[in-house]
């Protein structure tokens, strides 16, 4: 596999480029818009709840407002009523003994016109600001007691006749009664509630902590009977004032949070809505898996083992899957079939290559035999010596050349050949020849295997036919040589063949022979070179060092 289609199945191995994960990420991208319009709707819910919150706070300052109102009322009626009791003899003990009958009030008291007090019965209150409001025309007043006491002074005009100042009635109300903190349970949870002066200060409340500091800060309502909201440091302020703005009531309330519409109602605001995005998500992944993903992993695993040759395995399984996909499995198996006949008729035309190859090379062989023959046969009817020699030359290329062509068709692969094989083969030849003329040589052969193609096959064969031929003219000729060596050793990117006698030594003379040139251009066609040196064992050793021409398949050998 080259490294394009390695790097494309490398891209598809990661899970999160299957289609399992993007069909996911697309249906939770589709199913998205559902989640952003429950949380539209659900922030306009949380809206809503805080509007309605502020609106529970406002219609309760309000009716708080109107109950103490309501309260200062009857409290000026029962004033009134009880105007001529603080006059007279035994007025402090009338008034003490109306106090008592009265608890939730305390202290009572008659101021005459010039505001000095007439009567009054135990804790009446002391004069103060509300009554000279009093003698300037307002007929009733509710103000804080002062002077450190804690209530509400509800105090009534008395006039004469004629409409003319007459003093007042006065009684301390506890602030307890006005406080407005009987009715919290039906305001939101956490709600407080205060009675404060215009200027925000605190009289009574229902929690002193939550007011601290805060109220002083919120303005005072307008005199228009409504009342004011004010959100400051997370809480709710509603403020409403009392009467004639002399006292005011104010109720505050944990400003409603980000996620409180989700605790109010979590089911229905949170979980149900994801609980259905969950569920279509979970449902539509499933049904694609059932109906895509597990077809198409069946038949990934069909086309893997159509990858490893196995065309006859076929997605029969798919018979079952929908439409789409059994019109997948219909073009793989046409595909299957499509590649089954084209591997019969290339594997029968390359045997029909293989057939004709080798009858070429065999009729080529026969051929050079032939010429080889009729070199001989004309080689016994020359009589001049040189020329009886340059035809046994010749016949010897020849048949080294015809030998080759022999190897090849006698060989597995038409277009290869193993060095070890042919140079036993070779050389075996030639000495065989040289003994029928009568000259017997002891030859050996130590070669490593190495496969290599025709074209690098016949350069080498002709060097050898030219040293061996060499060494059988100058070396076994003159007498004295019986011994000749051939050897052949691959050393990585260059290879070495030599041929060795134990003749007389080297031939001054044959330096510039036909040979020798034979033998250099041969060496230079494969990019290698020609040495002539002395044997240790006294005679030549004649090598070429070249590139390597193939690979090397197996270790040395004999």
């Amino acid at each position: 596999m080259n490294a394009r289609g390695r790097l494309f199945r490398g891209r598809l191995r990661p899970r999160f480029q299957g289609i399992r994960f993007r069909l996911g990420v697309a249906l939770g991208l589709a199913l998205l818009p559902f989640l952003v319009l429950s949380a539209v709707q659900l922030r306009a819910d949380f809206r809503q709840e805080a509007e309605e919150r502020r609106q529970t706070l406002r219609l309760a300052a309000e009716r708080s407002v109107a109950d103490q109102k309501g309260l200062v009322q009857s409290t000026a009626a029962m004033l009134e009523v009880l105007a001529l009791e603080g006059v007279g003899p035994g007025c402090p003990a009338r008034l003490d003994a109306v106090d008592e009958r009265l608890p939730d009030f305390d202290g009572l008291a008659r101021f005459g016109p010039d505001g000095a007090l007439m009567c009054g019965s135990e804790g009446a209150p002391a004069r103060g600001g509300w009554l000279d409001d009093l003698r300037q025309g307002r007929r009733v007043v509710a103000a804080p007691v002062g002077g450190g006491r804690s209530g509400l002074v509800v105090a009534l005009r008395l006039e004469r006749p004629l409409g003319a100042f007459d003093g007042a009635t006065a009684v301390v109300v506890p602030l307890e009664q006005v406080l407005p903190g009987r009715d919290l349970r039906n305001l939101p949870e956490g709600t407080q509630a205060a009675l404060v002066t215009p200027d925000g200060r605190v009289l009574a409340s229902t929690d002193p902590k939550t007011f601290e500091g805060t109220p002083a800060r919120t303005p005072p309502p307008a005199d228009t009977g409504q009342a004011l909201v004010v959100e400051r440091e997370g809480k709710v302020f509603v403020r409403a004032a009392l009467i004639d703005d002399e006292l005011h009531v104010l109720y505050a309330a944990p400003s409603p949070g980000l996620w409180s519409w989700a605790l109010l109602n979590p089911i229905g605001a949170f979980l149900l809505p994801l609980g259905v995005w969950l569920a279509a998500f979970v449902a539509v992944m499933a049904l694609s898996e059932r109906f895509v993903i597990r077809w198409l992993d069946y038949l990934q695993r069909v086309a893997a083992i159509h990858a490893r040759g196995r065309l006859s395995v076929r997605p029969i399984q798919a018979a079952a899957a929908p439409t789409e996909i059994r019109s997948l499995a219909r073009t793989l198996d046409d595909l299957a079939d499509g590649v089954t006949t084209r591997d019969k008729s290339l594997m029968q035309a390359l045997e029909e290559k293989d057939a004709l190859m080798r009858e070429i090379h065999h009729r080529v062989k026969n051929n050079l035999q032939i010429i080889s023959s009729l070199l001989s046969m004309q080689q016994r009817t020359v009589t001049d010596p040189a020329a009886k020699t340059a035809l046994g030359d010749t016949r010897q290329r020849i048949s080294a050349l015809a030998l080759i062509y022999r190897t090849l068709y006698q060989a597995e692969d038409l277009g290869r050949a193993d060095m070890r094989d042919f140079l036993s083969a070779l050389v075996g030849q030639m000495v065989a020849d040289q003994a029928g003329r009568g000259q017997v040589i002891d030859s050996s052969v130590e070669a490593d295997s190495l496969i290599v193609d025709p074209d690098k096959l016949a350069p080498m064969a002709l060097w050898l036919v030219e040293a061996v031929s060499n060494a059988q003219k100058h070396a076994f000729s003159a007498g004295g040589g019986r011994s000749l060596a051939v050897r052949f050793r691959v050393d990585g990117e260059t290879s070495v063949l030599e041929v060795e006698d134990d003749g007389p030594g080297l031939n001054p003379a044959s330096a510039t022979g036909v040979g020798r040139t034979l033998m250099a251009a041969f060496a230079k066609q494969l990019r290698g070179e020609t040495e002539v040196l002395g044997s240790p064992s006294g005679g030549a050793l004649v090598r070429m060092t070249f590139v390597t021409p193939g690979e090397r398949v197996s270790g040395t050998g004999a």
